[in-house]
């Protein structure tokens, strides 16, 4: 079929992400690729129970049209989670949404003209630079190191350059893992704020802390209306759900509002609903305390694994909390090389870093997620991976 598709759609496939997908579905492979969040943790009989009560207490209620802002109980009860964090707001700041996926693609939708600038970590979350591609975006880089994105670095690149609003994934951060520091969030908020540039903050991983000490949301810190802010339940009750969160001020809520009407009119009733019910009836903490100590097991045996089998001159990062660390190769080395190996000769799977950059670098670093894998494989994985490694380099 030759059929004249909108230039966007050019940008829609990633390969990267295509491969990561597939790769999921191998029974042969140790995957280390996706970031899927461990099926062990999902509360499945307690969401049932949700689901039954609401469907008998609330009938057709539950199945009808409702407001595309979401529910109002819903959005009462994140306010009050969120006030907990130090993010004053109240339900007029909340646009319940499908994922908070979904919430980064409308942030795209409402700003973005083709050639618009972004300013992102570099490394920087794959799927949300695909949807600020869909919309013909440019990138303008910021380094990152061990304390996250170089917010001094973004400071001197403002100088010469407007970008349309600020992303950043500051908490246990996809790809690295890596945590922008307290100082550099009161610097990236103030700087924001003074030069009136929207902030996005994607905070989906940041109750999943193993140890340290707990940093607060930017959000909380810049204490302006050019900072907005998303999370989600994908990743402490479970992804399946689609139920995401955006905060910001009543006025950008009300335009995420309209695009969310446009686009599916409302995240699933249903859902919200029962949601609302099982937080009502669960601690959410208590249960969050199960993931967190399953996934601290699973990153002690990654960590201590690399340190085993892994040759001495790669490096990698060491997470505090999340899913992901981050691993560098010597100099020369490229991780798409490796990979085709890794997958053939050792049975095991990761992401290459390139992708997660928008500057065409990265080409000797790869991401690995311990979150879905038991610590028995998560040993044998990383063993075959680091004699590989030895064999190739």
């Amino acid at each position: 079929m030759k059929i004249d598709w909108a230039d966007r759609v050019a940008t829609m496939e990633d390969p990267a992400v295509k491969m990561m997908l597939k790769i999921t579905q191998r029974t042969d492979v140790i995957s280390f690729a996706g970031g899927l969040p461990s099926a062990k943790t999902f509360p499945v009989d307690r969401l049932a129970a949700a689901y039954a009560a609401v469907l008998k207490e609330q009938g057709g209620a539950a199945l009808q049209y409702s407001l595309a802002e979401g529910y109002p109980p819903l959005r009462e009860l994140l306010a009050q989670r969120l006030e907990r964090s130090g993010i004053a707001c109240k339900p007029e700041n909340i646009v319940i949404t499908s994922g908070s996926q979904q919430a980064i693609d409308f942030i795209g939708r409402l700003l973005l003209n083709p050639g618009d600038l972004i300013a992102v970590e570099n490394p920087a979350y794959l799927a949300a630079l695909q949807p600020f591609r869909s919309y013909q975006a440019s990138f303008l880089p910021v380094p990152m190191d061990n304390d996250g994105m170089d917010v001094d670095a973004l400071a001197r690149q403002l100088k010469k350059a407007r970008p349309k609003f600020i992303y950043v994934n500051p908490t246990f951060q996809n790809p690295t893992g890596i945590t922008l520091s307290l100082e550099r969030r009161r610097r990236l908020g103030e700087l924001a704020a003074s030069r009136e540039i929207l902030l996005l903050e994607d905070n989906p991983y940041g109750e999943l802390r193993f140890g340290g000490a707990d940093i607060p949301p930017i959000k909380s810190l810049a204490d302006s209306d050019w900072a907005m802010y998303t999370g989600t339940f994908s990743k402490v009750i479970a992804p399946g759900l689609r139920v995401g969160w955006f905060v910001a001020h009543p006025e950008i809520a009300a335009k995420v509002t309209a695009a969310k009407q446009l686009n599916d009119i409302l995240t699933n009733s249903l859902t919200q609903r029962a949601l609302h019910r099982f937080l009502t009836d669960t601690d959410l903490d208590a249960h969050i305390a199960t993931i967190i100590g399953q996934y601290r097991r699973q990153r002690d045996a990654m960590l201590a694994a690399l340190a085993a089998y892994f040759p001495g001159n790669v490096s990698w990062t060491q997470p505090e909390g999340g899913m992901f660390i981050w691993v560098t190769l010597p100099p020369g080395l490229d991780a798409r090389d490796l990979l085709t190996k890794a997958i053939d000769e050792a049975k095991v799977a990761f992401v290459p870093g390139t992708p997660f950059h928008t500057d065409g670098g990265g080409h000797n670093t790869f991401r690995l997620s311990f979150a879905n894998t038991g610590e028995e494989e998560i040993a044998s994985g990383i063993a075959r991976l680091g004699a590989l490694l030895a064999r190739h380099m």
